[in-house]
C-alpha cells in the first residue's frame, strides 16, 4: 500500500490527537495480533472526520480506543491536551461528559424496560445535573422526536427514531466529541438520509466534532469535512472529504469507491466493470494508481 496523502491541517486546534496509535491483541498460539499499527489523525473542535474501511480494517477499534473499551498498547490519544489512553477508571467517568458515543444498532443500546426519559434523564442525574425533565424535553425536540416520546419505550419507536433517541441521549451532556460507530447502517436508505441530515443540523447549532465511523464512502461524503481511509490498521489515504471520496488516489480507496452503490443503472455498471478489473490486478503495495472517475 502507498503512504497517506499529506494531511490537511485542522482549521483550529485539534481537540482530539491520536498519535502513532497502537493497538495489539493476544492471538493464536501465543502470538500478538497487531490491529492497529502506528495510527495518527487530528479532530479539531466542530469538525467531522470519518474513518473508513471494510470489516476488519480497524476503524471501529480505534474508536473503541478512544472511549477506553480497547487497550492502547503503543502511541497516545490525548484530548484537549491531556494523554486520556489507558486512564483510571475514575477519570475515564468524568471524561465521558467531554466524549460520547452512538453505537451502531438503535435497538440493542437502548434499555428495552426503560421509557426514553428515563433513559435520557439517567446520565445527566449520575452527573447531578438538575432540571432533567426540562432538558429531555429540549433534546427530544432537537431531534426531531413529539414531547409524549419521553413516556414511551424503545420498542414503540421505528429504527430511525431509535437511533434519535440515541443521538438525544449522547447529546444529553454537551460533550465536545462523539464517536459515531456506523450509527446509519441499520437504517434504510430514506432514514439514513434523514439521519445524517439530523447529524449536521445538530453540529451547526452545538459546534460538537464527531469521529464518524463508516465502512461507506458514499454514506460520508456530505457529512464529512475531512475522510481518513483505513487498510488493514493503517491509514492509507487522508485528505478532504470530496477529493478522498470522489476522486481518490490511493487503490484502496478507489475499490471502496466502486463498491458504493449509484442511482445510475449505466454509470453502476461501469463502476462495477472498474472495480473488477481493480481487484484482477491485484493489490500493488508500492506507488499509487490513477484516480477512478466518480
Amino acid at each position: 500500500m502507498s503512504n497517506p496523502a499529506t494531511q490537511d491541517p485542522p482549521t483550529t486546534d485539534p481537540i482530539l490527537q491520536v498519535n502513532d496509535l497502537k493497538v495489539t491483541f493476544p492471538g493464536r498460539r501465543g502470538k500478538q495480533a497487531h490491529v492497529i499499527k502506528g495510527v495518527s489523525f487530528d479532530l479539531a473542535a466542530g469538525e467531522t472526520l470519518s474513518l473508513v474501511g471494510e470489516s476488519g480494517s480497524g476503524k471501529t477499534t480505534i474508536g473503541r480506543a478512544i472511549l477506553g473499551l480497547a487497550p492502547v498498547t503503543g502511541g497516545a490519544i490525548t484530548f484537549r491536551g491531556e494523554t486520556i489512553s489507558n486512564i483510571s477508571r475514575k477519570r475515564r467517568r468524568k471524561l465521558a461528559t467531554d466524549i460520547q458515543v452512538v453505537f451502531q444498532d438503535p435497538y440493542s443500546s437502548l434499555n428495552p424496560a426503560m421509557t426514553i426519559e428515563t433513559i435520557l434523564v439517567e446520565p445527566l442525574q449520575a452527573a447531578g445535573v438538575e432540571g432533567g425533565s426540562t432538558r429531555v424535553r429540549d433534546l427530544l425536540d432537537a431531534v426531531g422526536l413529539p414531547k409524549d416520546a419521553g413516556s414511551r419505550y424503545p420498542r414503540e419507536f421505528s429504527g430511525g427514531q431509535r437511533q434519535r433517541v440515541a443521538i438525544a441521549r449522547a447529546l444529553a451532556m454537551d460533550p465536545a466529541v462523539i464517536v459515531c460507530d456506523e450509527p446509519t447502517s441499520a437504517l434504510d436508505v430514506t432514514t439514513q438520509a434523514r439521519v445524517l441530515t439530523l447529524f449536521k443540523e445538530l453540529q451547526e447549532a452545538t459546534g460538537v466534532a464527531y469521529l464518524f465511523i463508516s465502512h461507506d464512502l458514499g454514506v460520508v461524503n456530505d457529512i464529512s469535512d475531512r475522510i481518513a481511509v483505513l487498510y488493514r490498521g493503517e491509514i492509507v489515504e487522508i485528505g478532504e472529504a470530496r477529493q478522498v471520496a470522489l476522486a481518490p488516489r490511493n487503490e484502496y480507496t478507489q475499490r471502496l469507491q466502486m463498491a458504493a452503490p449509484v442511482a445510475d443503472p449505466k454509470k453502476q455498471r461501469a463502476r462495477r466493470k472498474l472495480r473488477l478489473e481493480l481487484l484482477a490486478a491485484g493489490p500493488h503495495e508500492e506507488g499509487l494508481v490513477t484516480p477512478v472517475p466518480a
